[in-house]
């Protein structure tokens, strides 16, 4: 999958949200964009989703704009701001709903799933009863779960202790080796240096590319 970002701006009435970013996302690597809440971070997110439209600019999935012909992003899934549920399902009950939207995968696949980001043990509690931890992992679960080719995830490790941050990671990092575009939006830029082969700073909708990025091997 090759995302290209073409001189893209957005405004919000006189507010302008980005201001003219240019970037190419790739397969097989995980993209960092950090910078304070309100810098541009969610909203770009928002537009390679095809939540919202740019102002100026076009956003290519394999060379197709896939706003101005009406699709929405391949083989994509997202996690932006914060996970929202139905109450009154568990959280498997919740998974197997979304599940069966494509009709892509099974019980198995799902249950695989919330063992792998740590909620087997919770899989059948209600969603409202559930602790921010728990429903962040469970947000993280439906991106993980279809196996798509681009995972986007706003601020994945808000609410998680240190052992689950440390098996997010991993699993990132595992996807990543599967070859999967992953992009995370964060504003700790210890998170970015772990995971990320590149990152881009926002300031006030001005995107620049992190150049002193250390490779960590």
């Amino acid at each position: 999958m090759k995302i290209e970002i073409k001189n893209v701006s957005k405004k919000f009435k006189e507010i302008e949200a980005l201001k003219n970013v240019s970037m190419t996302l790739e397969s097989g690597h995980i993209y960092g964009f950090i910078g304070h809440n309100g810098s541009g971070k969610t909203v770009l997110l928002k537009l390679i989703c095809a939540f919202l439209e740019p102002s100026t600019g076009e956003i290519l999935f394999n060379g197709e704009n896939i706003i101005k012909n009406n699709k929405f992003p391949p083989s994509t899934r997202a996690l932006i701001e914060r996970p929202n549920f139905i109450s009154e399902l568990s959280g498997l009950e919740n998974l197997e709903s979304l599940a069966r939207i494509q009709n892509k995968i099974g019980e198995e696949e799902i249950e695989n799933t919330l063992k792998k980001v740590g909620l087997e043990e919770n899989k059948d509690k209600l969603y409202y009863k559930y602790s921010l931890g728990m429903k962040q992992k469970l947000g993280i679960a439906q991106v993980l779960m279809e196996d798509q080719e681009v995972l986007i995830l706003d601020e994945p490790f808000n609410g998680l202790d240190e052992e689950s941050t440390k098996k997010i990671r991993k699993i990132l990092l595992q996807e990543k080796e599967k070859g999967k575009l992953i992009i995370l939006a964060t504003h700790i830029k210890e998170d970015m240096e772990m995971l990320c082969d590149e990152i881009f700073k926002f300031n006030d909708g001005v995107v620049t590319k992190d150049e002193t990025k250390i490779e960590i091997i």
